[in-house]
This record gives structure tokens, C-alpha cells and sequence, in this order.
């Protein structure tokens, strides 16, 4: 017997003239919410080089840092009145604070889309970090560097349910054995939103005035929010003008019950693939954020680049990630559809590369001395093997428990933010002076971390639908 088609006759007749699979479209707005959540982000990281007093390369211990770009050496304090003396503990503590609203909204935001639909958790949440990218400015004006503190901990309270959120949406939206390739189009849009402020900051900052980059992002933003309100809906049930064979489709590639049970707190806290699961997200998001957060530091105090080279420079080992990811996405649907490869081991061997790859690669960029195109080469080389991490561990969530996608998420993410949080604080610790050696500990710390996680995630980590989600297939005496 077949359902009734609930859809207004608008709906159907504007359904039958779509070209786009409204699955393709929601993985596309996707990729274009986390690209403007990353511009609100981290463009700070580059906007901080401008608001502070540079290190003067002249009074450094000779070969300590690198000779730089010679028109750095030629400024004096003086050139620098209207800037702020924060110290690198300061500027750490800044780019962190972030995650301490990010931390908090994880897991409400998780329930909330699990259980509600995650198409107004998404809009609302980008609304707030578009609104407190724009003000970024006047909270600086007015408040100093706790009026930033301020506004980015409120901007990490915005974009806390993204992650989560828009696994509860993928879970509704994509079949497994379209998993790699939407999913990794979708997260993608970290990559590219890198990209984006890393080469859109350097030139803005380079040729206009620093408030100008804040403002453009979020403006960007707020047109994202209207364009995803009108056109994504949480599941293909509640999308008014979806082909009715698309429809068919994902309702029998993506069974869910009506009615949601209670959250099974207890078989989550306690199952041991999770665990390997948060292990792998900390190890990743330590490595990661080290990169999006301290890359253009390291690239002014240690190499001596200019702005507009930073933001070129530091945008090309995020290119080489997204185009790893893009295609190790299409790669593991194939080596999945034409059995080559499990979607266990898949998971498992993608992650592991996307580890120890950014691990090795980044600690050589920092022996590599002063010659900046090697050591660029080397982070384009490390970050494009992080690219396999997106058909690794980050699709699990949604593989372990498509009911309980959201909620798994925040629980991974929300703890894997600790890192985030932690990472910018202790590297502004661990580099007082901003020496050539104090970077080496640096990258020496981040190799550790991503290989014990890879590790953790290999033995324990499982691509396998577990017991606690309803849909999981009953077990046989």
C-alpha cells in the first residue's frame, strides 16, 4: 500500500522541475555552513598579527628565528603606538576562548537536533556567529582584549551544536553507500572555510583596514542562513518539493522510526567504541586546530612573513586537504561498493593516515630551517594526508548510531574541543620567545598525540551499527 503524498501540489509540481537531488543540495549547503562557520572562526588568528605589536626581529638571539622579510626589521615601537601589548600567553588564551563557549552548547545542541530536527539548530546557531563576527570590532573598541575574550566565547556558544547538528542531518539525508562521498563533500567545507580566511584575511588585511575582513565574513554568513532556511528542511518526510523517487529512495536506504526513544545514556557512557571514537577526535582536533590557530604565527614570528604572504602560504596546505578529502571520499565509496575493502577497515586505515602523516610531516616543516618553500612544501604534504581523516573516524558517529547521530557527535566533538581549547594556551606557553626550538616541542607534542589516538582507534574503534540504536538488526540465538 502506498503512502500518501502529504506534499502541497506547489510542492510536487516544483519537485519534478529540480535538477539537484535534494540530498546533494543539503550536502552542498553543508559544506557552505561549515566554510562560513570556519571564516567566523579562525580569520582572528590572522585579524590578532594585525592588533598586536609584532616581534622585533632585531632584538632576538641571532638564529633563533629566521631573517624574514626585510622590510619587518625595519619598523621601530614607535610604528606601533596604536597597538596592543598582549603577550603570547594573552594571544593564546584569545584564540582559545573560543572553546569555552564551543565546549558548553556540544551536547544540548546534539539532543536538540536528535530530537527536534536539525534544521533550526543549524540556522539560529550560524545566525549568532555571523551577528558576533560582525561586532567582533566593537567589542575590541570598547572592551579590549576582554571584549574579544568575550565575543568569542559567545561565538563558541553559537557554533557549538554545528557539528552535531549536521550529523543528525547527513543521518537523515545520506545512505551509507553514499556516505564517503556526500559526507566528505559536506566536512569538507572546514577545509575550504580554512582556506578561505587564511587567503581572504591576508589580502584583505594586506590592502584594507582589519575590521573590513570581519565584516565581510559575516555578512557572508547571514546570507548563508537565509539561503538554508528557505531551501533545507531536517528529512526528506518534512521537504516539500522533493522528487517523490528520491523520496522512495532515502526512505528505504535510511529506515527510521517514528517515534524516538529515550537517549540510552548508560550504553554510550559505557560501550568502548565510542571511547576509541573521542580518543581519535581529540588526537585529530589537537592536530588540527594547532595548524588553523598557530600556523599564521609561526609563519610571522619564526619564517618573518609579511600578511599578504601569510595568508597565501598558510591557505595552501588547507587546498592540498581539501582535495585529499574530496577525493579519498569518492575513492572509499568505490573500494566499499566493489567489496576491495570493508567499511571497517576502511574507517580504521583512512584515520590512521590522516594521523601519522600531519604528525611526521609537520615535526620535519619544523627542522627544515629558514627556506619557507620547503617547509610550506611540508605542511601542503601534512595536511593532505590529514585529508583521509574525514572518511575515517568522522563518519563513525553516523555509522555506530544514525538515531543517535547528534548526540554521539557532541559527545566526540564536545570533548574533542578540549583540545582546541587547550592547544592555542599551551603552544603560547611553550614558545615564549617564539624561538625555532620552542616550535620544534611543539610539533614533537602534536606527533604523539595523533599517533596514540590512531592507535587507540584501530584497536577499538568500529564502523559496525551498535546495539543501543534501534534500527541496529536484531541478533540472531
Amino acid at each position: 500500500m502506498e503512502k500518501e503524498d502529504k506534499r502541497p501540489e506547489w510542492g510536487r509540481k516544483c519537485g519534478e522541475g529540480c535538477l539537484v537531488p535534494q540530498r546533494i543540495a543539503v550536502a552542498l549547503l553543508g559544506f557552505f555552513a561549515l566554510l562560513f562557520a570556519y571564516t567566523n572562526r579562525i580569520s582572528i588568528s590572522h585579524v590578532i598579527v594585525e592588533l598586536v605589536v609584532p616581534k622585533l626581529r632585531t632584538n632576538v638571539t641571532k638564529g633563533t628565528v629566521c631573517p624574514g622579510d626585510k622590510s619587518l626589521s625595519t619598523h621601530k615601537l614607535s610604528d606601533y603606538a596604536d597597538r596592543y601589548r598582549w603577550s603570547e600567553e594573552l594571544q593564546g588564551f584569545i584564540l582559545g576562548s573560543f572553546y569555552i563557549g564551543y565546549i558548553i552548547t556540544h551536547l544540548p545542541g546534539g539532543i536538540l537536533a536528535d530530537r527536534f530536527g536539525a534544521k533550526w539548530v543549524l540556522a539560529i546557531g550560524m545566525l549568532i556567529s555571523a551577528l558576533t563576527t560582525c561586532l567582533t570590532p566593537v567589542a575590541i573598541m570598547y572592551g579590549h582584549e576582554w571584549g574579544l575574550v568575550a565575543i568569542r566565547i559567545i561565538m563558541g556558544l553559537a557554533q557549538g551544536p554545528l557539528f552535531p547538528a549536521m550529523t543528525t542531518l547527513l543521518s537523515h539525508w545520506v545512505p551509507k553507500k553514499e556516505r564517503g562521498t556526500l559526507g566528505t563533500i559536506c566536512y569538507s567545507g572546514v577545509t575550504a572555510g580554512t582556506v578561505s580566511s587564511n587567503l581572504g584575511s591576508g589580502l584583505m588585511l594586506h590592502s584594507m583596514n582589519w575590521p573590513i575582513c570581519l565584516y565581510v565574513f559575516g555578512s557572508l554568513t547571514i546570507l548563508w542562513v537565509i539561503l538554508f532556511v528557505i531551501i533545507c528542511y531536517s528529512s526528506p518526510s518534512l521537504h516539500p518539493w522533493i522528487r517523490t523517487k528520491e523520496k522512495i529512495y532515502l526512505e528505504e536506504q535510511i529506515p527510521m522510526k517514528a517515534e524516538r526513544p529515550p537517549i540510552p545514556w548508560k550504553k554510550l557512557l559505557f560501550n568502548k567504541p565510542l571511547a576509541a571514537t573521542i580518543v581519535a577526535q581529540i588526537g585529530h582536533d589537537w592536530g588540527y586546530y594547532v595548524m588553523i590557530t598557530c600556523l599564521p604565527k609561526f609563519m610571522a614570528d619564526v619564517l618573518g612573513v609579511t600578511i599578504r604572504s601569510n595568508g597565501i602560504m598558510t591557505s595552501l596546505p588547507f587546498v592540498a586537504m581539501f582535495i585529499s578529502s574530496i577525493s579519498c571520499g569518492f575513492l572509499t565509496d568505490w573500494l566499499i561498493r566493489t567489496g576491495r575493502m570493508s567499511i571497517n577497515l576502511e574507517r580504521k586505515l583512512f584515520n590512521f593516515i590522516g594521523a601519522i602523516g600531519p604528525g611526521g610531516l609537520t615535526v620535519a616543516a619544523s627542522y627544515a630551517g629558514c627556506d619557507v618553500y620547503v617547509v610550506v612544501a611540508l605542511f601542503v604534504l601534512a595536511m593532505f594526508t590529514m585529508g583521509a581523516y574525514y572518511v575515517g573516524q568522522k563518519l563513525s558517529p553516523m555509522d555506530m548510531s544514525p538515531t543517535f547521530s547528534g548526540t554521539i557527535t557532541a559527545i566526540c566533538n564536545g570533548l574533542g574541543s578540549l583540545a582546541g581549547l587547550a592547544a592555542p594556551p599551551i603552544v603560547g606557553l611553550m614558545t615564549p620567545q617564539t624561538t625555532v626550538a620552542q616550535w620544534h616541542g611543539v610539533f614533537w607534542l602534536g606527533f604523539v598525540i595523533l599517533v596514540l589516538s590512531a592507535i587507540v582507534f584501530w584497536i577499538w574503534g568500529t564502523a559496525e551499527i551498535q546495539s543501543y540504536d534501534p534500527n541496529a538488526p536484531a541478533k540472531t540465538a
